[in-house]
């Protein structure tokens, strides 16, 4: 871990924390770092604005998910890893996560980068369980996991259990339905067929759900 790094989570958690509190029209660069203490002219130099917060917070998320992620058993199994330790991520964020939630659909700008993000972000989650993101295949699948993922995070907002009970019971359930779905469709091995087209997935999250939550 370096400097920067720890810099960089410090920032981006003195901004969710204030988003908590505040709501995200109040934060800023500059008054995530007074709120935190932290240096201000390093701030500048790392972030110039809040979209640059949000996608730092998104690589945190998925550098948090892929570090050490299940290696073995099935693909289906290797997602719900990753996934879930995605969730816990956002669950150590839960307020201000909760409050992007909120601000951003009055924001179409916003909801467009988010949608971009979480995208991208499905990508890296599909390759750490050993799934190619590649290609025309690969893009597929990612917009089929970001099915798997709105499901997820429409479970989350409401899951008050500690252990995230709720959460993890309808990550399983997408992800079986969605592998269900794919074998229906695809006919071809597991490897290939996890991830169906948005089509192929039976069930349609509102479409700002997908949107809201990194």
């Amino acid at each position: 871990m370096n400097l920067d790094d720890d810099f960089d989570k410090a920032l981006v958690a003195a901004a969710f924390a204030m988003a908590g509190e505040q709501g995200w029209a109040r934060v800023s660069p500059a008054a995530a770092a007074r709120a935190g203490n932290i240096d201000l002219a390093l701030a500048r130099k790392r972030f110039s604005c809040r979209g640059q917060i949000l996608a730092r917070f998104g690589q945190l998320a998925d550098a948090y998910a892929l570090t050490g992620a299940m290696q073995d058993g099935t693909v289906k199994d290797r997602l719900f890893d990753v996934l879930m330790r995605r969730v816990d991520f956002l669950q150590t964020h839960r307020a201000g996560v909760m409050a992007l939630g909120r601000f951003a659909p009055f924001h179409p700008e916003l909801m467009k980068f988010l949608a971009r993000a979480n995208l991208r972000s499905m990508g890296w989650m599909l390759e750490g369980a050993g799934v190619s993101a590649q290609g025309l295949r690969g893009e597929l699948r990612k917009r089929g996991l970001l099915a798997v993922w709105a499901w997820t995070m429409r479970a989350w907002a409401r899951d008050e259990n500690p252990d995230l009970s709720a959460t993890m019971a309808a990550l399983d359930s997408a992800l079986t339905r969605a592998d269900q779905a794919a074998r229906q469709f695809g006919g071809r091995d597991e490897a290939e067929t996890i991830m169906p087209t948005e089509e192929d997935v039976p069930f349609n999250p509102p479409a700002e759900s997908e949107d809201q939550l990194l």
